[in-house]
């Protein structure tokens, strides 16, 4: 390699090609559907909520609190990998030209979400809060500058401290930002510049002390490698990523389940099957994740339509991936050694879909009762989310 500019541009390319690759089959097919009931949904309801809301809410907190939230987290993309820990030591005083493109990337990557959260944000500011069209494109630019500033400050506070209490940095970077998000957006202007110097000397004390600090290689390595390891495991709930192995834990307080498939010959598969699903972490979390997000969503979707089309969605979107799931490994098991039906495993999977989607229905209607609605609208819903997942496991082509 000529330069470290070179270096970036052929692994800017090789991850490209790696995100198109597992995309394809992440936002196609029926994540897409999912996608498209859930944003509605969640659209309608908020679009509804807005023309009912109390004009004493309190907009610019509510927003102070998620535009920081989503801009802490500002982890630098480096695209490093293990072995640059040898081969990058020796160029270590040009590495300036190499995070130059780094961070360049890092920011138009991760400024999109804050942007997304502030866009959702801006009927509530304007229709509950007051706003003016002038004060909102003002918050606009304050959002892509604070973005920049949160980047610049975890990268050298990161290098500075090798990565350790970074979690501390984010809580001081939390402060500084909701405080100033919110004493700007209430109008007392003096108060969040003076906020937004001391947020610049808190970016100068860290540029200061990475200075005469090496470059810590291993701590940036990681954090690159964790965040690709974090994206397969994403991907891997669509399409087999190759490379990927799911954790295994051990979960004695649900050992009791193994009593739903009890021993006899023609319960070999469901029982590894259950075993596979209670095990692997992939599965189990998957399935975890849902269901919770369905409960939530019968709990604070106040329309009964709303709460429908996105637990039905969940509940789709749970039966479509967990079935692929445990019908695509292509690893070798013993009991491929043994006379049993080659239909057996598609039929334990779904059985065990049917248990664990009832389970999820059964949550839903938790959700229900806390809402404290008993009308035949939504009591309806569970019934329909088992109902959805029952057509979705006989329509799926596997």
């Amino acid at each position: 390699m000529k330069n470290l500019r070179e270096v970036w541009n052929k692994r800017f390319v090789f991850y490209i090609n790696e995100l198109q690759k597992y995309l394809k089959y992440i936002v196609s097919g029926h994540i897409a559907i999912v996608l498209v009931f859930a944003i509605g949904a969640a659209g309608y309801a908020y679009s509804e909520w807005l023309k009912t809301a109390p004009t004493d809410f309190p907009s610019f907190l509510l927003v102070a609190f998620l535009l920081s939230l989503f801009l802490i987290i500002s982890p630098p993309v480096s695209l490093m990998k293990h072995a640059d820990g040898v081969y990058f030591l020796p160029l270590e005083t040009k590495l300036k030209e190499y995070f130059k493109l780094a961070l360049r990337w890092t920011y138009f990557s991760s400024v999109f979400v804050s942007l997304a959260v502030f866009v959702v944000s801006i009927p509530l500011l304007t229709k509950i809060g007051g706003m003016a069209k002038n004060e909102v494109f003002i918050l606009f630019f304050v959002v892509l500058v604070l973005k920049g500033w949160n980047m610049f400050v975890e990268f050298n506070y990161r290098w500075a401290a090798n990565g350790k209490y970074v979690w501390m940095d984010r809580f001081v970077r939390f402060l500084l930002l909701f405080s100033a998000l919110y004493f700007l957006m209430s109008g007392y202007l003096i108060i969040a510049i003076g906020i937004a110097i001391i947020g610049i000397i808190y970016l100068v004390v860290w540029q200061k002390k990475k200075k005469d600090i090496p470059f810590p290689f291993d701590h940036f390595i990681e954090v690159e490698q964790s965040r690709m390891m974090r994206f397969y495991r994403f991907a891997n709930y669509f399409t087999d990523v190759p490379h990927i192995k799911g954790k295994k834990r051990r979960r004695r307080w649900l050992d009791a389940f193994y009593k739903f498939a009890p021993y006899a010959q023609h319960n070999a598969q469901f029982y590894l099957v259950l075993r596979t699903f209670v095990r692997t972490d992939d599965y189990f979390y998957l399935w975890v994740r849902l269901t919770f997000l369905s409960t939530l969503g019968a709990i604070f979707i106040p329309f009964p339509i709303v709460a429908l089309i996105f637990t039905g969605a969940l509940g789709f979107a749970t039966v479509i991936q967990l079935k692929h799931s445990l019908l695509s490994g292509h690893e070798f098991r013993m009991d491929l050694l043994f006379p049993i039906d080659s239909n057996a495993r598609k039929l334990a999977v779904n059985k065990l879909l049917r248990m664990i989607q009832f389970v999820q229905a059964l949550f839903v209607l938790l959700g229900i009762t806390v809402q404290g609605n008993f009308a035949l609208s939504w009591m309806i819903i569970p019934v329909i989310v088992f109902v959805i997942s029952e057509l979705t496991l006989r329509m799926s082509k596997k």
